[in-house]
């Protein structure tokens, strides 16, 4: 299927349509059902206690921060390198989901690290990155909104989107290249999961639901900024001829 398949907004609109729906009630299920299975299932780690409960949140909204802005990077491609018509219009809508899914990872890292370091935060490689990519976002955000023509907002936010994403990798191998606090990965790792079987699959499908959820959220999100060109395109003509009849 080619990219430029749902390039024409109508058919993208129609196809939101008819997905949305089952989109985020199968996230909405999968969530509930791994939250429940974390929270009344799972056992407690021997060391931290109940205060793991807290990595299923954590976990699933850290990998869907650097996931949304990964999409971003590679919408930002297709608006400056194959101009998609849609391409701008996905990350405009990405960019608010992927700095929400941001501050729940930094809320419940503060709050997880309290009990675990001593202390709500530190300056380490991994807390420091993932803030920088909050900014980011908020800058993202913020140059969006600079522009009245949605074109060049797209084409500045894809310049800067795709320069930021060089804070990526630095967020992924952080734990490697410096010695932080945080621990390193647990789940996707070349030697396998070291985490408990117990632990895994709740995990798992806690995130694969939100990463659903993330999807409606998106398509939802595409379906409102499409909607809100066309109203902003109708005023402006509707303005231009009330400046001619004039």
């Amino acid at each position: 299927m080619s990219i430029f398949t749902y390039a024409n907004p109508q058919r993208f609109l129609r196809f939101v349509h008819y997905v949305l729906l089952p989109v985020l009630l199968i996230g909405g299920v999968l969530s509930a059902v791994g939250l429940y299975a974390a929270f009344a299932l799972a056992p407690a780690d021997y060391q931290q206690g109940e205060t793991v409960r807290i990595m299923y949140i954590h976990v699933p909204a850290a990998w869907l921060s650097m996931a949304c802005y990964g999409l971003m990077a590679l919408s930002s491609i297709g608006t400056l390198v194959w101009r998609h018509p849609l391409a701008d219009v996905s990350a405009r809508a990405m960019a608010p989901i992927g700095a929400a899914f941001t501050i729940i990872c930094l809320v419940t890292g503060s709050l997880w690290g309290r009990p675990m370091w001593g202390t709500w935060w530190v300056w380490d490689a991994r807390l420091t990155s993932v803030l920088v990519l909050f900014l980011i976002y908020c800058g993202i955000l913020a140059l969006w909104n600079a522009f009245e023509d949605p074109a060049r907002a797209g084409r500045a936010a894809a310049v800067m989107t795709l320069v930021g994403a060089i804070n990526l990798p630095i967020i992924k191998f952080s734990v490697d290249w410096w010695n932080t606090l945080h621990q390193p990965a647990s789940v996707f790792r070349m030697g396998g999961p070291t985490i408990d079987k117990s632990m895994l699959w709740p995990l798992l499908l806690v995130a694969i639901g939100m990463t659903i959820v993330m999807i409606g959220l998106h398509l939802a999100a595409m379906r409102n900024e499409i909607l809100a060109r066309r109203l902003r395109t109708m005023r402006v003509m509707a303005a231009s001829g009330e400046g001619h009849a004039h």
